[in-house]
């Protein structure tokens, strides 16, 4: 049947619209129309958008609209200022993205199996970068690429289990044009734990985020700019009982270098109970910068600063000096049997 109960319908040699209220027989329906009951042949019945369509023009012929195509259109012309604002708002920073890829247990419940890492680049700077990921210290995966401004990168896949190996995620990165203000490289890192992310995974769940992230730094950084000592030499002149040295034996007249500093707050001061944490931390972070200073002064090829595991914090303070260090090659905390994870082993470049 090609109508039921209820269905709106126009009778065709009439025009006038009705509803159908019963179903005589294949032929034939009942038809209301204005409160007027007939029976009426179903193929002298249409349905109103039939009418509608065939009869009423959505524009009269003499105002048709135009046709025109997408590239024929016109672009917005951007506000003055409006560039520099969207720059400035997606200006954020590096970050590494989490992406959880979910499946199905065998219990029906949504499990993460894994994690598609991208190395997203929010700013106006390209990079040529190093990456590395590290379970115990160990190199699991190396790559070397470019990400340019205000775009991303994929890294790999991690199974999800492999966050109880404790991973980090290491960077290193170049800009891709030369900046004679800017430093030469600068490293990040990241280590992760599977209790933050799977804290991180529920709260997107919640807000129904694809993706979590963590931020590597905000800004590249400029060149440290070194100040030459300003030495006033007429005293020296005078003859004031100063002794002058060969530039080049300068560093025979030094306090010797060390090849490894322990910065265990025990070695460094007998009154090492009476200090609050500010106190400790300056103390160790002061004689950090007094024998890095020595180590390049003496041309040594590298040292190790003993930092201990503890809160990170000291680890943590002093990496951030030594990424901003120009004759700093590279530097890492790796697995030792000296000192377990609690030592920083440095190269210097000259």
């Amino acid at each position: 049947m090609k109508f039921q109960v209820g269905d709106k319908v126009v009778i065709q040699h009439s025009s006038d619209e009705g509803e159908v209220v019963e179903i005589i027989n294949d032929k034939m329906v009942l038809v209301d129309v204005r409160g007027v009951k007939f029976p009426a042949y179903t193929d002298q019945l249409d349905f109103p958008y039939f009418k509608r369509f065939t009869e009423k023009k959505l524009f009269p012929e003499d105002k048709k609209p135009s046709k025109k195509y997408v590239d024929q259109v016109p672009r917005e012309k951007p506000t003055p200022g409006q560039k520099k604002e969207r720059i400035a708002r997606l200006d954020n920073g590096v970050w590494l993205t989490f992406l959880p890829v979910f499946d199905s247990d065998e219990f029906g419940d949504d499990v993460v199996e894994s994690l598609k890492i991208h190395l997203v680049n929010n700013t106006t700077l390209g990079y040529q970068f190093s990456y590395h990921l590290n379970y115990f210290g160990k190199s699991e995966f190396d790559l070397d690429n470019q990400v340019p401004s205000f775009q991303d990168f994929y890294l790999h896949d991690i199974p999800f289990a492999n966050l109880n190996d404790n991973p980090v995620f290491e960077c290193e990165f170049s800009l891709l044009t030369p900046d004679k203000g800017r430093a030469s490289h600068y490293e990040a890192s990241l280590k992760l734990r599977a209790k933050q992310v799977f804290s991180r995974i529920e709260e997107i769940k919640k807000k129904g985020e694809a993706t979590f992230s963590f931020k590597l730094f905000d800004d590249y950084p400029f060149k440290e700019v070194e100040e030459d000592p300003v030495v006033d030499t007429r005293n020296l002149l005078a003859g004031s009982g100063f002794r002058i040295y060969e530039a080049s034996r300068a560093r025979h007249h030094l306090e010797p270098a060390r090849q490894e500093i322990d910065l265990h707050i025990e070695k460094l001061t007998e009154k090492w109970s009476s200090l609050d944490n500010f106190e400790i931390l300056t103390l160790q972070l002061q004689t950090f910068e007094k024998y890095f200073d020595l180590a390049l002064a003496h041309h040594l090829t590298s040292m190790i600063v003993i930092h201990g595991v503890g809160s990170g914090k000291l680890r943590d303070e002093i990496h951030e000096i030594l990424r901003s260090k120009k004759r700093v090659k590279s530097f890492v905390n790796r697995y030792d049997p000296r000192y377990g994870y609690g030592a920083t082993e440095i190269f210097f470049q000259y």
